[in-house]
């Protein structure tokens, strides 16, 4: 028997595909292909979730934060800010790395999402590994794996370097900050979680 989505789930379906619907009118009306390519590896990643809900089971807390990141995402491409668009704008200059800033909003970004990937693959290695509970196991592959799909993500980034002459994408050392980044964001969710279960089990 087929189950329904639930209530939650369909909220935030509604949510993700309304700003998905909207950035792609805007990003076709000024001609940003780049953006194009990225709102189709996001609508291919929307199909995986929606195909695998049943089995795996996401909270409705992790699918929220895979929506927020994707809204983060698409904002960064399409608001535009002081004659370039939100991804290139500066939150802090803490330090600067050849001719990259830190910290940009799309560092901020690559830390979100992939610390919400770590929090997401955890979830899957607990609910088909169930032995791996407690375990560093649980907390080390995920933060691995994340690191991965962040490597991933930035071969896509280079596809669209590849099939768009100007993009917003940067150069060599932005890429390894986006690296670091990604790697950045999935450490702190997995630190973040062993601290959560260590205080939980003290209270216990």
């Amino acid at each position: 028997m087929t189950q329904h989505p639930t209530r939650a789930e369909l909220r935030i379906a509604l949510f993700t595909t309304a700003y998905v619907v909207g950035f792609t009118a805007w990003f076709l009306s000024i001609g940003n292909l780049e953006f194009i390519v990225y709102v189709v590896t996001m609508l291919v990643l929307m199909a995986l979730v929606g195909f695998s809900l049943r089995k795996a089971e996401y909270p409705p807390a992790i699918l929220w934060a895979l929506s927020a990141w994707g809204l983060m995402h698409m904002a960064g491409g399409g608001v535009p800010v002081d004659g370039s668009v939100l991804y290139n704008l500066v939150l802090w200059p803490m330090a600067t790395v050849g001719d990259s800033v830190i910290l940009k909003y799309d560092q901020v970004v690559h830390a979100f999402g992939f610390g919400v990937t770590a929090l997401l693959l955890r979830h899957l290695v607990l609910r088909h590994f169930p032995a791996t509970r407690g375990t560093a196991t649980a907390l080390v592959y995920p933060a691995l794996a994340s690191m991965g799909l962040g490597a991933t993500n930035e071969m896509i980034e280079f596809t669209a370097v590849l099939m768009v002459p100007d993009t917003n994408v940067g150069g060599y050392i932005n890429t390894a900050l986006d690296l670091c980044f990604n790697a950045l964001g999935a450490v702190l969710a997995m630190v973040a979680t062993a601290v959560f279960q260590t205080r939980k089990r003290t209270r216990a």
